[in-house]
């Protein structure tokens, strides 16, 4: 593409400047493509926004295959993105390199190409330079190709050094998108002759330019497609005649406008008759040859059934890949992988069969499976399994997906693998993340088949958001495992036992998050008169709050220990958090049940107030006076409450999950507790248990819990 005369499509005004802005970039960009065989390239620059990069000049192909990417955070995990961010030059070699390293650009673009990005650094950080290469080009650059790559983006840098000096090089609004401009000695003569032997030929022909529009038509092109050439000429395809507006047909123009190879599909015109596309892309556009499908071989066969009264069978399978990539999104933990796999992406394959394994301490586990042995979890479980284990093991050490579609070829990958399954098809994906084998994953058919590359490309980038679920499920379980173990290790194992009081409490997870929180409670025994019951409530649900809540915790009872009235506990114990400068919020509610006296001195830190219900009477909210959540103010003060707990009085601790979530109304749902506990009475058999039982069930079912809830009860005995 480069050494020829080009143009630039839609300056647009900005404030930054219109898309001429970037005008002196045009030469060197495209020589460097020349030099190193690039089919499209892109320049990114750094925005005004200094956490963003953006789109500034674009050859080779359509702006709207770059809508995805008009602009890109520099945290994003993509190849410019991290070129920018690690100043290095990244290089991606292939589609399955991009399914392991680049799920989210593999799934948008799911077409064998090769990419580099090289950031573009002088003066300052001012960009990226972005190029692709066809399937063709070898899975690693030579030394030759880099040098010419860092001289292109050198000469970038240097250029735009020079811009800086009068003014912010910031991108236009608007990306300006080179067009190649074929050079002609006579074009009217040679558009003559053109025209004249394609009519000669029985197939219609019609050409296309990059962005997908069409710029010639043969007489029996535009009579194969229903329509004339003054009302095709300048119009997408997918637009201009109503039956191709199907997703097949645009994704085979994106397949061989960024493979540069052949690519050729069937499709029903209405009613019932088949046309053959076949396409044969350039760096300036596409040859389209129509005819009937008896005329020729496919380079790449994609079909498309249409006609048939409902949407095209692709277009299905389109919206079932995206639903499924966005349920592997989804996935939180290990299993969650596993049963999206087995129970949704399979069946959008089309697979009877499929494995799913991962790696831990280099070991393969198998962690779900369906299709083969009913009720085996396990490789030891029977040979049918066992067979698949192995298979298994040698696909997570290959690194390469394979697609073996008879059962010769399966019994070549792994003996006798077809037979005792009675599986003979199989596509075979190992899973990788930064360059790292995380498991692998198989699909079974009971049927001898054959893998199409457009096939291959979904099974390819389905197979990196896999890997990608997985290893983030991975850590997302180690991360609860030591969340779980931490909680365990601070919540107290067991209630101190008093001879005047009773005590009982629960604790129970939100139904969404980490299953750990910072909800607190604790019961410590002063002496045979004197008990101090507490509790807490750290916001969060992850490992940092329920280390918080550890702190918060052991500095009650440390203070307690050292005889402070309870004002003085929580004043403490704030200022102790409001040192370590968390950004965490935590209640508190503290009582100090004098059992002789049956008196109770509370203090609040923001908490929700106690439930009380004397002997006899109904049961009712404490009137209690709040104090400023721990850590939140320098020099805090917490008014002291002071309540009569006469022998057999119950009292009810509770955090904010068991009353708080929204659009329930706070002082209804503290009303029903209490209404509950009042209706209650006293358990048969004395005991606090079913009490607390029972009021958890208070929780409305219609709402799920997002929030942790703990419950301490009590009751003072005579």
């Amino acid at each position: 593409m480069g050494g020829v005369a080009t143009r630039a499509h839609g300056p647009a005004p900005d404030a930054g400047g219109d898309a001429d802005a970037v005008a002196y970039l045009d030469a060197p960009f495209q020589e460097c493509m020349r030099q190193v065989g690039a089919i499209a390239g892109a320049v990114y620059l750094r925005d005004a926004d200094p956490g963003m990069l953006r789109l500034a000049l674009l050859s080779g192909l359509p702006l709207d295959l770059m809508s995805p990417w008009l602009s890109a955070a520099i945290p994003a995990p993509l190849p410019g993105t991290d070129a920018y961010r690690e100043q290095r030059f990244v290089w991606v070699g292939s589609q399955e390199e991009m399914a392991h390293v680049y799920p989210r650009v593999a799934a948008a673009l799911p077409y064998p190409f090769a990419l580099g990005a090289l950031p573009i650094t002088g003066a300052h950080r001012w960009g990226i330079l972005l190029l692709m290469w066809p399937p063709t080009h070898p899975p690693v650059t030579n030394a030759r190709e880099r040098r010419n790559i860092a001289a292109g983006a050198h000469r970038l840098a240097r250029l735009i050094d020079a811009e800086a000096r009068r003014r912010l090089p910031l991108p236009p609004h608007e990306p300006r998108v080179l067009v190649a401009a074929s050079p002609v000695q006579d074009p009217s003569q040679r558009a003559l002759a053109a025209a004249d032997a394609l009519e000669r030929l029985p197939v219609g022909a019609c050409g296309l330019d990059l962005q997908g529009r069409f710029s010639y038509l043969s007489p029996r092109a535009a009579e194969l497609l229903g329509s004339t050439e003054a009302d095709l000429l300048g119009t997408l395809p997918w637009h201009s005649v109503p039956w191709l507006d199907n997703p097949v047909c645009e994704d085979g123009y994106r397949a061989a406008l960024l493979s540069r190879e052949p690519v050729s599909f069937t499709v029903v015109r209405p009613p019932d008759e088949s046309l053959l596309f076949r396409l044969y892309p350039d760096g300036s556009g596409i040859t389209v040859l129509l005819s009937k499908p008896e005329t020729g071989p496919a380079a790449v066969r994609m079909r498309a059934d249409l006609g048939s009264g409902g949407p095209p069978r692709s277009a299905a399978h389109l919206y079932q890949v995206v639903h499924v990539a966005a349920a592997l999104t989804e996935a939180a933990t290990v299993l969650d992988v596993a049963e999206v796999v087995t129970e949704q992406v399979a069946p959008v394959l089309d697979a009877q069969g499929a494995v799913l394994c991962k790696i831990r301490d280099g070991r393969l586990l198998m962690i779900g499976h369906a299709g083969f042995v009913p009720g085996a979890a396990e490789p030891s479980a029977g040979p049918p399994l066992d067979t698949v284990y192995g298979a298994a093991a040698r696909a997570a050490g290959g690194g390469r997906a394979r697609f073996l579609g008879s059962a010769a070829e399966a019994d070549r990958f792994h003996p006798r693998l077809a037979e005792l399954t009675g599986k003979p098809a199989w596509a075979v994906l190992p899973l990788v993340t930064h360059q790292e084998p995380t498991g692998c994953c198989l699909f079974a058919y009971d049927r001898e088949r054959t893998f199409e590359a457009g096939e291959r490309a979904v099974f390819t980038s389905l197979s990196g958001l896999i890997a990608q679920a997985l290893d983030r499920a991975r850590l997302y379980d180690e991360q609860r495992r030591i969340g779980h173990g931490l909680q365990e290790a601070l919540l107290p194992r067991a209630l101190d036992r008093h001879p005047k009081l009773e005590a009982v409490a629960r604790y129970l997870p939100a139904t969404r998050g980490m299953d750990i929180g910072g909800d607190f409670y604790d019961l410590i025994r002063i002496d045979d008169d004197t008990v101090i019951a507490v509790i807490g409530d750290v916001e969060g649900h992850n490992v940092a709050a329920a280390a918080m809540m550890g702190q918060v915790r052991t500095a009650i009872r440390a203070h307690t220990s050292a005889g402070a009235p309870p004002d003085q506990v929580l004043a403490r114990t704030s200022r102790l958090l409001d040192d370590l400068h968390t950004d965490l919020l935590a209640s508190c509610l503290y009582l100090r049940l004098d059992l002789v006296r049956h008196r109770a001195l509370l203090a609040s830190a923001g908490h929700l107030p106690p439930l009380l219900r004397p002997p006899g009477g109904p049961c009712t909210v404490a009137d209690v006076a709040p104090g400023p959540l721990l850590g939140t103010v320098p020099d805090p003060e917490y008014p002291l409450t002071e309540l009569d707990l006469p022998p057999e009085t119950l009292i009810g601790l509770y955090t904010d999950g068991l009353v708080e979530a929204p659009g329930i109304d706070l002082d209804r749902q503290l009303a029903k507790c209490a209404a509950l506990l009042s209706d209650l009475g006293e358990p048969e058999d004395g005991r606090l248990d079913p009490l607390v039982d029972i009021l958890l069930r208070a929780w409305p079912h219609d709402f799920p819990r997002s929030d942790d809830i703990a419950v301490l009860l009590l009751r003072t005995r005579p």
